[in-house]
């Protein structure tokens, strides 16, 4: 069986919650599946010199523009937070907390989280917020509001972000979102179709 398609992305990065809403159903159709790799752009930029794109001079008005084009063409929920950019830490703590051992869970806050913020504008970085998602989410599955806080907090999960974003400046990951196919990379929201046609064709 092929080796799972890895996405990487940041839960404040507008065009890693487009690539979310389609990464998975473009695998499957190719047979594949996802590893959902949250990381902090934040930690990224300091080894790559960038700086978020919102405070960019001209490159952040042009992605206020662009991303309200992208929903409008996709039919996407969408609604640009004020928060923005968020600070995705809690969120991405909690995504490793699940995992490992719950995958399916972890990517269901992941939708959860990217849906509040970018389908509602709502601002995912306190860590009460994204408990408060998780327990709404996952509650029914035996998730609580006080589980998740704790996890945010436990030095282990603080760790596995840590090693989980070292990982990925390791395989080359410098933006959002960011998706490796069999040691291929490709960055960006508008790449989505070069990786259907790289799948389909097994590469060029």
């Amino acid at each position: 069986m092929s080796d799972p398609i890895d996405f990487y992305f940041d839960f404040g990065s507008p065009y890693g919650y487009f690539a979310s809403l389609r990464i998975d159903e473009l695998a499957a159709k190719h047979g594949r599946t996802v590893t959902w790799h949250p990381v902090l752009l934040g930690a990224i930029f300091k080894v790559t010199g960038m700086k978020p794109n919102l405070e960019q001079p001209l490159r952040g008005e042009y992605l206020t523009q662009d991303v309200g084009r992208i929903a409008r063409l996709t039919g996407a929920p969408f609604t640009f937070p004020d928060s923005a950019p968020a600070n995705g830490v809690a969120a991405s703590r909690a995504f490793y907390w699940l995992a490992d051992e719950h995958p399916e869970q972890a990517k269901l806050l992941a939708r959860a989280v990217y849906h509040a913020h970018f389908g509602e504008g709502q601002d995912i970085g306190p860590a009460d917020t994204v408990a408060e998602i998780a327990a709404k989410t996952l509650g029914s599955l035996g998730i609580d509001c006080a589980a998740v806080t704790a996890a945010i907090q436990d030095p282990a999960v603080k760790d596995r972000l840590r090693s989980e974003v070292d990982d990925a400046v390791e395989r080359g990951v410098f933006g959002s979102p960011f998706i490796i196919v069999d040691g291929e990379p490709f960055w960006g929201w508008d790449r989505l179709d070069m990786v259907d046609r790289w799948l389909a064709t097994g590469g060029w």
